[in-house]
């Protein structure tokens, strides 16, 4: 998949782009360049120094912005693959600056895509998120926009080898901005807030991320919205993991947030068909380009008010899952 490619990564500097661009390096020998896209020449410049990139012959650092479109297209020179993670996502933040997340992850979704056709780019995988599905606040609508950009830019591609494939995903265990590096964070202080007693949230690991991706760009067709089947956990539970000595503070959820995540919803069901590790909820019926998609794809249909949310999820972890997890993936020392 990568033996001699070029792969190019927005927000590479991100956590995500820094695990795949790591997981990449080490078990595919053969990629030829390996581009990490993104703003910030700080963060450039730390990641260029981390164990297992350093000094790499494939990689690359180039400064840029998604809404440049003339840096994109000098970017995506001679690009085979891209991975567009590039995005502004806090919920507060976009409630606040609505215009700022608009330009970032709508406008510059579509100056990837623009330049993903006219650079002659072959596959394209660009990360969604739960929040785009039904969105109940700013943050969510741009990616629900930038998901419907992505999926709509296969019917222009033409001739071309070009397939563009949205991969959707919960929070990530122990991202910037996730709630387990808060809860630890706050363990000395004695006491947590809680948003909801009822909360829930899907758990997913940053290398269930990057493997997700791989699986998209292996296998997706192009047109299709993949969704992980992951575990739950409640936030009682993950307090209780973290810190079952600290009392709980329960402060109520922030705008624009759900109490239980989802990630397929009944609306989509009649489109959305079961892939085995995967679902894949598909364009809507209506043409030829759909029926063949279908086809290609396979997979068995959902029922018809299926309805994946972390509420009613089938697995739950256990606060000894949690755990591990925890110690496993964010903090190896964690006790």
């Amino acid at each position: 998949m990568f033996e001699g490619k070029s792969v190019l990564v927005t927000g590479g500097t991100g956590s995500f782009g820094r695990r795949f661009v790591r997981r990449v390096l080490a078990e595919h020998p053969g990629v030829r360049r390996l581009i990490v896209f993104s703003r910030d020449e700080l963060k450039q410049h730390d990641m260029s120094r981390e164990p297992g990139i350093a000094g790499h012959p494939a990689i690359r650092f180039f400064l840029g912005d998604v809404r440049d479109p003339a840096r994109l297209m000098r970017a995506f020179d001679g690009v085979d693959i891209v991975i567009h993670a590039a995005a502004l996502k806090q919920v507060p933040a976009a409630e606040y600056n609505p215009f700022e997340f608009i330009k970032t992850n709508i406008l510059g979704a579509q100056n990837v895509i623009e330049a993903c056709i006219d650079r002659g780019v072959a596959r394209a995988v660009a990360l969604s998120t739960d929040k785009a599905a039904a969105p109940a606040n700013l943050y969510g609508a741009t990616k629900l926009c930038s998901d419907k950009l992505f999926i709509a830019a296969n019917n222009v591609v033409g001739a071309r080898p070009l397939r563009f494939t949205v991969v959707r995903y919960g929070n990530v265990l122990g991202s910037r901005g996730s709630v387990v590096p808060l809860f630890l964070k706050l363990r000395s202080a004695g006491r947590l807030p809680i948003t909801d007693p009822a909360m829930t949230r899907f758990s997913l690991t940053l290398d269930d991320a990057v493997d997700m991706v791989l699986h998209a760009l292996a296998h997706g067709v192009g047109g299709e919205i993949l969704v992980p089947k992951i575990p739950s956990y409640r936030i009682l539970d993950l307090a209780e993991a973290i810190a079952p000595e600290c009392s709980r503070d329960v402060i109520g959820i922030r705008p624009g947030e759900k109490i239980h995540e989802e990630m397929v919803v009944p609306a989509d069901s009649g489109n959305t068909v079961d892939l085995g590790r995967y679902f894949a909820i598909l364009p809507s019926r209506g043409g030829p380009a759909s029926d063949e998609l279908r086809q290609r794809i396979g997979g068995k249909p959902v029922p018809g008010d299926f309805h994946y949310t972390s509420g009613t999820n089938e697995r739950f972890l256990t606060v000894g899952e949690l755990r591990t997890l925890i110690r496993d993936h964010v903090q190896p020392e964690f006790d």
